[in-house]
């Protein structure tokens, strides 16, 4: 199952990714957040799951993300528009830990009859 990930910058795309490759699903986050083009993320990456992460623009903050604005935040939701309106699961990840997260995207494709694979890479 390709998995694709997609949410706004400071969302923990990057982190949700990461562990789950280690798990050994097969995922990619898409830069749809950076794109004009509102359904890039079919085009580009044509997943079987689009899993939608959101933060707000305080979480973003509080993240370390102090060089987004307000504005910013606004445009990529704009260009997220159509992935979050197509998107297999939705997650506000403001008061989750990454480990919460993890589990209910997991808990999700495992509905979805997805297994991780094995890592054999140890990382």
């Amino acid at each position: 199952m390709r998995i694709v990930l997609v949410g706004i910058c400071g969302s923990g795309k990057t982190t949700l990714a990461l562990r789950l490759h280690r798990l050994g699903y097969e995922v990619r986050e898409c830069g749809q957040e950076h794109s004009e083009v509102p359904h890039m993320w079919q085009v580009m990456s044509r997943p079987d799951a689009l899993i939608y992460l959101d933060a707000s623009e305080k979480v973003i903050h509080q993240r370390g993300r102090r060089h987004y604005v307000k504005d910013m935040v606004v445009q990529q939701r704009r260009r997220l528009a159509h992935a979050r309106a197509h998107c297999d699961l939705y997650v506000m990840t403001d008061d989750l830990t990454p480990a919460e997260v993890l589990e209910r995207v997991t808990r999700f494709l495992a509905r979805r009859g997805a297994e991780a694979g094995v890592d054999l890479t140890g990382t």
